[in-house]
């Protein structure tokens, strides 16, 4: 093909067609509807190869979302299922019809739920789903377990809340320990399936001195995961009452599904206090004072050199009041002038420096 407009047709009609093609020279003398003709498409019928194209896609995309229904039914439907209750006519029968090919004798599982009372409190769903989404999760008697998901692991700490026994038998006091210890077992192993939490998992238990306590709990814990389909392998609790366990990803948790880190401490759960960003604050205008000139130069001037600290409102509290005298202090060491105006766009880790004469912006520092 010797004619740049030629080669240009030819790759574009072999583009729209298929992904790749060979070529010949002949091709150069052909006119563009044999060749459209030869790649398998006529000019005429374009409209209708790309509308048919188009719905061969979404039928594609609709039968492997289907495939994944299928798929997901199949590793859900074991023999503990009991009962599978829709809220829905047309998805009952749908659901009927997926699982008729897995198992026939489990269609019958499947119940059209007709009540109107909502399905999800009938069955107390909403209220295990709200604990999903809780740091303290509490157990039956007065104790409470502790969850925090961090990106290196998962830390889980077992406290005793109100269950503390006021008897002083020691006797007692291992049976409270140790039953407090088997309600969190069971509840950790229910959590990590409500949250779908993966990876690395450290389980701080109420520390026990009886051996035979903590082979108690480890049996409990490895009973509960048997109900996981997850894979999961854990190690029996160590002298510091430390239980280490992994479970397998199979997707994010329901922690990063359903929540975004916070734009202002940026996931952290922490800012800086006021008393920090002060710290800050007097060493970076002292970092500006330094770059001035020499203080007997300044002197020799007369001359005030004008600071202008723009910060939020809560910081600029701390800077009026307990920390006042310190910047006072800087003006007279330093000859230098300075005042503060709050700015509430701003975030608590920020802050301006200005030269208050010039309005010339000395530093920002951002969070």
């Amino acid at each position: 093909i010797s004619s740049r407009r030629e080669h240009h047709v030819v790759g574009a009609i072999a583009f729209s067609v298929i992904d790749a093609l060979i070529v010949r020279a002949k091709a150069a003398t052909k006119e563009e509807r044999v060749k459209r003709q030869q790649l398998g498409e006529d000019p005429e019928e374009g409209g209708k190869s790309n509308k048919k194209k188009v719905q061969s896609k979404k039928k594609a995309r609709a039968q492997k979302k289907k495939k994944k229904v299928t798929q997901k039914m199949e590793e859900q439907l074991t023999e503990d299922i009991e009962r599978i209750v829709i809220d829905n006519t047309s998805e009952t029968e749908r659901v009927k019809e997926l699982i008729g090919r897995i198992s026939k004798r489990s269609i019958e599982k499947v119940h059209r739920y007709a009540s109107s009372e909502p399905i999800f409190d009938r069955f107390g769903i909403t209220r295990q789903l709200e604990t999903a989404y809780l740091r303290q999760v509490s157990l039956p008697s007065g104790g409470y377990i502790i969850i925090d998901e961090t990106e290196a692991l998962v830390a889980i700490d077992v406290n005793t809340g109100s269950h503390r026994n006021k008897n002083n038998n020691k006797k007692e006091q291992d049976k409270t320990l140790l039953r407090v210890n088997l309600e969190a077992a069971e509840e950790i192993c229910r959590q990590l399936r409500l949250r779908n939490i993966g990876g690395l998992i450290v389980l701080d238990f109420i520390d026990m001195k009886a051996p035979r306590d903590r082979r108690e709990v480890f049996q409990r814990m490895r009973d509960g995961l048997r109900k996981d389909k997850a894979k999961t392998h854990v190690l029996p609790i160590s002298d510091l009452g430390l239980m280490e366990m992994t479970r397998q990803r199979q997707s994010e948790s329901v922690r990063d599904t359903a929540y975004s880190d916070c734009e202002h401490c940026s996931g952290r759960g922490k800012l800086k206090s006021s008393l920090t960003m002060s710290v800050d604050i007097q060493r970076k205008l002292g970092e500006i004072i330094k770059k001035r000139d020499k203080l007997e130069q300044r002197r020799e001037q007369e001359s005030d050199f004008n600071l202008r600290v723009n910060v939020h409102p809560t910081v600029l509290d701390r800077l009026r009041n307990e920390d006042e005298d310190i910047f006072i202090d800087m003006e007279k060491r330093y000859l230098v002038k300075i005042s503060f105006r709050a700015e509430k766009g701003m975030h608590p880790e920020e802050f301006e420096g200005y030269d208050a004469t010039s309005n010339k912006r000395l530093a920002k520092v951002d969070r």
